[in-house]
């Protein structure tokens, strides 16, 4: 199957080209801003994985990028959810008028199935009560959560006019290998990391908010089975299915790497939904147990990875 991945340099992208280039029948294109971000993969030496460095953004060169392929992963995006309000009209430009592009070419390349990885943790909002299913009301409080809304509801659009395929996949929290822990996204990986660095952590709030954090492996494993997959559904949550607070993170951080990180409290922000987690019982119904790693033993596998990587 060929199979193109816009976006594939960051954490999800990464892992989920490891998998895909396990099976020798997969021939993947991946694709992103430099080629010195695929370093990772390009060190593992998959003859069935090609490497494009180009700037989307800038030069939205679909029809050639998406020539012969089957599936879309949309893996894109310029902004994260902390700084989204900062400069709102140029984020949805940005993101929204992109996805709109690829859409219209993946229509005229005739590509079988799109799946888009949204985000489980921000386009609930806040005034829901959890665990959030899918059928949940909608009110982002970020321009992040409402990008990537906006990007599902095109892509229905586009399904609607053209009858291509697609996927939803409103996921959690993910955390683990190949995890950036530089703080502006990834609380589990990025305190993990600080904790063996000796390095402070800094908390925003009292600690009590509340996340859905998911180890990439299962992650990359429920969207591989949403991917392939034919159930009737297109939108799926994807998590651990239960909440754990920020203090019970650092908890079990102190409890299963026998370290005392320093922690630097700061005041909450505004962009931060108080309690978040997501109800997977549609993804369960459809393709069974998800049987997700506790966070104890997700830490320890994060912080083998991160004192090989990092030589900590």
């Amino acid at each position: 199957m060929n199979i193109i991945l816009l976006g594939a340099a960051g954490f999800i992208g990464t892992n989920l080209t490891l998998a895909l280039a396990r099976d020798p029948e997969n021939c993947i294109t991946v694709v992103s801003r430099r080629q010195k971000s695929f370093a990772d993969v390009e060190a593992m030496g998959f003859p069935n994985v090609r490497f494009v460095e180009t700037d989307l953004v800038a030069e939205p060169a679909y029809d050639r990028l998406l020539k012969g392929q089957d599936v879309v992963y949309h893996l894109m995006s310029t902004t994260v959810p902390t700084t989204s309000n900062r400069q709102i009209s140029e984020e949805l430009s940005a993101n929204v008028i992109l996805s709109a592009q690829l859409f219209e070419a993946c229509a005229a390349e005739h590509v079988k199935k799109v799946v888009f990885i949204s985000s489980g943790g921000t386009v609930y909002g806040k005034a829901a009560s959890c665990p959030l299913h899918e059928d949940t009301p909608t009110d982002p409080i970020t321009s992040y959560g409402i990008q990537k809304l906006t990007i599902e509801k095109l892509l229905y659009l586009y399904h609607h006019m053209y009858g291509f395929d697609y996927r939803i996949i409103r996921l959690a929290n993910p955390y683990g290998p190949y995890q950036r822990p530089n703080g502006v996204l990834g609380a589990v990986t990025t305190f993990t990391y600080r904790a063996l660095a000796h390095e402070p952590i800094t908390v925003y709030g009292n600690g009590s908010v509340v996340r859905d954090f998911i180890y990439i492996d299962d992650a990359v494993r429920g969207i591989l089975a949403i991917a392939e997959g034919n159930d009737a559904h297109r939108v799926f949550n994807l998590g651990s299915g239960r909440g754990t607070s920020i203090r019970e993170v650092l908890d079990t951080i102190r409890r299963e790497l026998g370290l005392e990180p320093e922690i630097i409290w700061q005041e909450g922000r505004p962009v931060d939904v108080p309690v978040n987690y997501l109800d997977i019982s549609r993804f369960e119904n459809a393709y069974g147990r998800l049987h997700p790693l506790p966070l104890d033993a997700g830490i320890r596998k994060t912080a083998a990875f991160l004192k090989e990587y990092y030589h900590l």
